[in-house]
């Protein structure tokens, strides 16, 4: 019998997932809600943080993109979700598109550069299988203006309105700026900048608060979450940011996650603040 709770996150490269939605998707996989992650890209042009991985990069052998599959896997292992796919597979494989005005974001075989409505109707596809009442997914700018980012949000858009199935509830994810700001102080104070960023203005993720409508409590899997981003260690060093701040904030930062409900109704519980506490309140579960 499917799951009576269907949830799909789209997501533009291995490791994005984990850092925006870790603790949500174990949160749900642990409740036997049917979690389907859709990658869009394996993150070829990804920097390499791992100097004896360093060959993989795009510039030497060009093999970071099957190595991120493993990777990937190896933290939807962590988080207990089994259905994991990217996007076209198996078949047509979109490359990551890198930033842009690079070289490598003019390549046609990009997921920038995919034939917009064949993408779209990948995830159509996906859709209408899988029946998802919530879809979770970027703001229009991507978090952070990655080309894919943002592709990735036009493409999930578009195909929950042509799906014939209808999604209930569409989430963006939220990094709201009061949060960050608490962790760019934690690491101010061991004498460190937040991601290169000396000021809460300075860093293009950090969202007003008050964008937020939703919030998961997933306090009691914030070990899975760091687990899974150990597993990206190509992209999330073990010395750095995250790990700093998880030892410093522990649950405070990392067990919660945020989003912006931008097509559904609202619908309790709700917190204090009078933001949702479960993603699938109010939808029909059938």
């Amino acid at each position: 019998m499917p799951s009576a709770k269907r949830l799909l996150l789209v997501h533009a490269h291995p490791d994005d997932e984990s850092i925006n939605n870790g603790a949500t998707m174990a949160l749900y996989a642990a409740a036997d809600a049917q979690v389907t992650l859709i990658t869009c890209t394996r993150g070829e042009e990804g920097e390499v943080l791992v100097p004896a991985l360093s060959h993989l990069a795009s510039h030497e052998k060009d093999e970071l993109g099957t190595h991120r599959e493993v990777e990937l896997a190896n933290a939807m292992q962590a988080l207990g979700v089994t259905d994991h796919r990217f996007l076209g597979a198996p078949g047509k494989k979109w490359r990551d598109s890198g930033m842009m005005g690079t070289p490598q974001n003019e390549r046609p075989d990009t997921f920038w550069n995919a034939d917009f409505d064949e993408a779209v109707a990948e995830l159509v596809k996906v859709i209408e299988e899988v029946k998802p009442q919530v879809a979770i997914t970027y703001d229009e700018f991507g978090g952070y203006g990655h080309p894919d980012h943002i592709q990735a949000h036009r493409i999930t858009m578009a195909a929950v309105d042509r799906a014939t199935w209808k999604v209930s509830k569409v989430y963006w994810n939220v990094m709201p700026r009061s949060v960050l700001k608490v962790a760019m102080d934690a690491m101010k104070e061991q004498g460190s900048d937040f991601f290169g960023a000396e000021n809460i203005e300075d860093v293009p993720f950090a969202k007003p608060d008050e964008l937020v409508t939703a919030v998961i409590h997933g306090d009691a899997y914030v070990d899975a979450k760091m687990n899974a981003l150990k597993a990206h260690e190509t992209q999330i060093t073990v010395d750095g940011p995250f790990f700093a701040l998880s030892n410093m904030l522990g649950q405070g930062v990392f067990g919660k996650e945020y989003y912006q409900l931008v097509h559904g109704l609202a619908a309790a519980p709700f917190d204090e603040n009078g933001r949702e506490t479960e993603l699938f309140s109010g939808v029909r579960l059938d």
